[in-house]
């Protein structure tokens, strides 16, 4: 029996590819610890870990939705956010691994104190990408603008200050590359094909594309009419109530059935009456709302886009981050979705018919699905993890450039 340490963020793109993997990891008898926080308890429990609880340790439940929001954007901030939540969680971490003694360390890409303290301890260690690997070839797909590049060049002399204070406790970071990006030896599980990654060829053997790992629907969504489209723009930048109108003036004439999740930051009575074949909650089972679909309206994360493929349901792309647009751009390019170019009723119906009525783009998300099918999901992430497992430790080479953590900067373009 081997025993496996996960950390991961807080948020559900970043945590629902792993459970598959945790309950694959269970069910052939092995141990797993996971580290994260009390919104993600009950679906980690569920899928069969132990669940430590990084909260009480962690800054990060201080932040306000303001605050949130700039993390994965504002690069200073967010590396200062990173710092203090790898040496608010040192020494709990630390002493817990010290007692623990796992066998490999599996974190997800924006959880870098998983990584530091993988490092620091020398212990073999996975990098979890839920978004695209990344190296100087795909990151061309996230390009940043002038303005972002100007805000990083002056960040650096703050970055370089909080980078210090990781050196000052014993983590061997020699500069801000070593925290958000993984080099070509570094173990990486990537939860896509190597046919929707971008540029797939270009990457080591160390990189497993493992595909979608896809959860087991919870609820049962009764189609009602011959056209099921679903609408979601995820669950963080989904604070977007003139959008969620325009969608239901698109589409409250239509022979449509619409499920529109609208995010718990919308007032459901501002939305006004719903027409009849109109429902908007919350939140919905994406899953099993995906199962039944025939278009999804979405903002393009990630997680998001690749639960629509695994179905085969092709997308209309609404990205409302830069990541979010390279995901949307690649979709796009496979030719299994189209972008909307206006949040207006008359371009939301618009798109929303062209995809309906264009059989391409079916074709396409199938075919995209059909190579996630290829891949091995859970059961290939898991043989990954047991073969560094397994491995006897060697000293840590330094982490080198490649792999996109949190930003979409290159070793070309960032100033050391």
């Amino acid at each position: 029996m081997s025993k496996i340490v996960f950390f991961c963020i807080p948020a559900y793109g970043h945590t629902n590819p792993t459970l598959g993997v945790v309950r694959e990891l269970t069910a052939r008898g092995h141990e797993v610890r996971y580290y994260s926080y009390e919104p993600m308890r009950t679906l980690i429990e569920a899928a069969g870990a132990q669940f430590v609880a990084c909260d009480p340790y962690d800054c990060e439940q201080h932040l306000t939705p303001a605050d949130g929001a700039r993390v994965g954007k504002d690069i200073a901030f967010s590396t200062h956010i990173l710092v203090e939540t790898t040496l608010a969680l040192d020494e709990m971490v630390c002493a817990d691994m010290r007692a623990y003694a796992p066998d490999c360390i599996v974190a997800d890409s924006m959880a870098v104190w998983g990584k530091a303290v993988a490092k620091k301890l020398g212990i073999p260690f996975i990098s979890s990408t839920t978004t695209f690997a990344f190296n100087r070839y795909s990151a061309k797909v996230m390009k940043q603008s002038g303005g972002q590049m100007l805000k990083m060049l002056l960040a650096m002399p703050k970055i370089n200050r909080d980078l210090q204070r990781l050196r000052d406790r014993g983590y061997p970071i020699k500069n801000i590359l070593d925290i958000i990006q993984n080099d070509a030896r570094t173990d990486t599980i990537v939860y896509t094909s190597p046919e929707f990654q971008p540029c797939a060829d270009t990457f080591s053997d160390k990189y497993a594309f493992v595909g979608p790992s896809i959860r087991p629907a919870t609820e049962n969504i009764e189609k009602a009419h011959d056209v099921l489209i679903y609408i979601s723009m995820g669950t963080v930048n989904n604070d977007l109530l003139p959008f969620y109108r325009a969608c239901i003036a698109a589409f409250a004439d239509s022979p449509y059935q619409v499920i529109l999740s609208t995010g718990e930051q919308i007032d459901r009575s501002a939305l006004g009456a719903l027409p009849d074949n109109i429902t908007a909650l919350p939140h919905v089972d994406q899953i099993a709302v995906l199962q039944k679909a025939d278009v999804f309206l979405s903002h393009c994360g990630m997680n998001s886009a690749s639960e629509s493929l695994y179905f085969g349901v092709p997308l209309v792309l609404f990205p409302q981050t830069n990541e979010q647009g390279g995901v949307a751009a690649r979709v796009a390019e496979l030719g299994a979705g189209l972008k909307l170019e206006k949040a207006d009723a008359a371009s939301i119906r618009t798109a929303v018919d062209v995809v309906l009525q264009t059989p391409s783009y079916r074709a396409n998300a199938q075919n995209i699905r059909e190579s996630f099918l290829r891949c091995g999901g859970a059961k290939a992430a898991v043989d990954k993890i047991l073969s560094v497992a397994d491995r006897k430790q060697v000293p840590h080479a330094a982490w080198g450039t490649g792999q996109r953590g949190i930003f979409s900067f290159t070793k070309e373009n960032i100033p050391l």
